[in-house]
This record gives C-alpha cells, structure tokens and sequence, in this order.
C-alpha cells in the first residue's frame, strides 16, 4: 500500500522518505550551497550550544506544496532530527504573502545547511500546485468542472515527473501524462495516441484508430485529429465509423498552422487570430459533430493553454470539454526564503526580517 494511502486513511500523518527516496548525497552536503556548509562548521566550533529559530515564507498568495516532503527531507538528513521543534502547514493550504509555512528551532549546525534545499523544494512544488490549481479554478467557470489533464512530461527533465505529479494531484488534476507522474499519490499514467501514431498509418485517422481500438479495447477511444490539419473532415470521419465508440476527439493545432477549415470559409476571417487551436475553430467542430449527431463525442483541446487562456474560452462558452494543459504548469515563478530569526529564544534578525508567528502551523 502506498504511503498516500495510510494518509488519507490517517494512519500516518505525513508522507516519508519512502515515498520521496531522496539522494543519498544530500547527506554529504551535495546538493546545498557551499556557504551553508562552512557556516555549519563554524557554528559547531563557536556556537554549539546555541538554538536558533528559522521560518520560511513566499510572497504571494499560493497553494502550498512540498511540505512533507521538506520534513521528509529534515528527518532523513538533520543531525539528531529528532531534537528539532518543527512546525509546518500543510499541503494544499491555501496561504498568504509573507506568511510563515515552516518554522524549525534548534542548534543551526545540525539543520542549517538543508535551508536552500527546503527552499527549492517548496519553490517548485508551491509554483506547480499553484498554477495547477488556477488552471483547474479557471475550468469550471462555466458551473460545470472540466478535467485539466497534466501534460508536462516533455517540458522538463524526466526526474521531476514523480514530484511535479504530486503536485499537479495538490492544485487539483488528477488525469496525468506518465505513470511517474503518479508515483506519489497512486494512480497510474493516461493518455491515449501521439502524432506518431497516426504518422505510422501514414495520416489515416480512422486505421490509426482501429488499430488502437483493437489493442486496448477497454480504453475510452479519443483520436487526435489535427494530423492533417483538417480537424473538423478528419473527426468526422471517426465519428461516421466508430459512432458511439468514439468518445471524443483532441485538437492539439500547431500555432502557427491555420486549419483547412478557414481556407474553405475565408468569409470568417479578419475578426481573429485563426492559428493554432481557436475558439472559431472549436465551435465550428462542435457545430459539425452535433449536425450529424454526434452529440456524445467530447473535445479535448491541447496546445498552449494557460490559466488566462482557459477562462477567456470558459467566459465564451467554448465547447472545449477537457482541456491538456502543459508547460504554464512549469512556471517556477514562487520562491520561497529561509531566515534565522531568533537565537536563544530572542529575536535576532537581519534588518527587515522578523518572527513571524504563525497560530496555523501544526508541530510535525
């Protein structure tokens, strides 16, 4: 049974280093800034008796993520973690500017050099869960909640997959690329065919389809159909074929190709932009499949959608039905900062800085 499991059955409160299998050489000092490292050898020659208090915070208004991970991290490679008073928040918790997330006190020399990992950790994880969550917020603004599938495994390199994953399940999409993605929070991976696969068939949508349908015939079929650059001829042929086995089509329009569809009605043109997967373009599909019937097939729309980008289409009512949404999920824009602010119990901080208590946080 996966550690998340246990979580949501409160058996554990907090996920481990058995989930997260943090590097060893995190423990040597590999991974934090070299001036950590000298600090905590100096503080262990002049001040290893002394505590210090350090809390981090970000400055924008944000969905939190990675703190289990973070006192994952402190509890594996802290000397004598079990010493350290931590408290924390919670992933998922929706959180202020400047408000205190993690607040750790003890000796600087068994924790300190860990702060720059920690930071990273909740930039990362903070940033996606966020721009998870906005994109996913965007998606029901009709009243209606559309699935947001997470599609970055090409925007980034593959090792972040597991953790980017689990933070894109905390902003609120549970339909992901990879089964690495996954990992985490235990599902596996969705998806159904590439470019490439239609590319094998030499651009026959309706062979490609067959073919896939014949081979995982449990699956919902959802063809691509932008291979062409046709998407309106091309879906309805799958959907004269397949019918009510058709479950939906996905436009994923390159952005700078204009679809064949304009170059048949030129008369729509002049009032928008017709490249790459438009408004005009979904209705003008939605249009064509309900004339023939087709009522029941969805449109899963891919391709350089953002959260500002979804809402404009939701505000409109554009038919998309699922939306794949890729590299805005990536934007590391959140960073996080560590400060000692108390040592001995008395406030000591750099200019600017202070404690900042934080009634929300919980001891972990």
């Amino acid at each position: 049974m996966k550690e998340i499991e246990l979580k949501m059955q409160g058996d554990i409160k907090r996920l481990t280093n058995k989930t997260f299998k943090f590097d060893e050489r995190v423990g040597e000092g590999w991974f934090s800034a070299v001036y950590f490292l000298k600090t905590r050898e100096i503080a262990e020659k002049y001040k290893s008796n002394d505590t210090v208090t350090m809390q981090f915070f970000q400055k924008k208004h944000s969905v939190l993520c990675g703190t289990d991970e973070v006192i994952a991290l402190i509890k594996t490679f802290a000397k004598n973690p079990e010493e350290l008073d931590i408290y924390s928040l919670e992933d998922g918790d929706k959180i202020e500017p400047y408000e205190t997330v993690l607040m750790i006190t003890g000796p600087y020399q068994h924790f300190g050099h860990l702060e720059g990992l920690i930071d990273g950790i909740f930039a990362r994880r903070t940033s996606v869960a966020t721009n998870v969550y906005n994109v996913v917020k965007a998606a029901r603004i009709s009243g209606t909640q559309k699935p947001v599938i997470f599609m970055g495994d090409r925007d980034d390199h593959f090792t972040q997959q597991a953790g980017d994953g689990y933070s894109a399940y905390i902003g609120g999409s549970k339909a992901q690329a990879t089964h690495a993605m996954s990992e985490w929070w235990g599902k596996k991976g969705m998806g159904t065919m590439p470019h490439a696969l239609i590319q094998l068939f030499e651009g026959d949508v309706v062979a490609a389809s067959k073919a896939y349908q014949e081979t995982y015939p449990e699956d919902d079929l959802m063809t691509l159909v932008d291979y062409n650059n046709d998407v309106i001829t091309d879906s309805l042929k799958v959907a004269r074929e397949f019918g009510e086995d058709l479950k939906g089509v996905r436009i994923d329009t390159s952005n700078n190709m204009v679809d064949q569809h304009f170059c048949r009605h030129p008369e729509v043109m002049g009032a928008f932009d017709p490249r790459g997967v438009n408004s005009e373009l979904v209705f003008a599909l939605r249009n064509a499949l309900d004339a023939e019937g087709y009522h029941h097939v969805k449109i899963l729309a891919s391709g350089g959608f953002t959260a500002e980008k979804i809402s404009e289409y939701e505000s409109m009512g554009v038919p998309v039905d699922i939306y794949g949404v890729g590299s805005s999920l990536l934007n590391i824009h959140i960073g996080f900062t560590g400060d000692n602010v108390k040592i001995n119990n008395k406030d000591e901080a750099k200019a600017g800085r202070y404690y900042r208590p934080n009634p929300r946080l919980e001891k972990a």
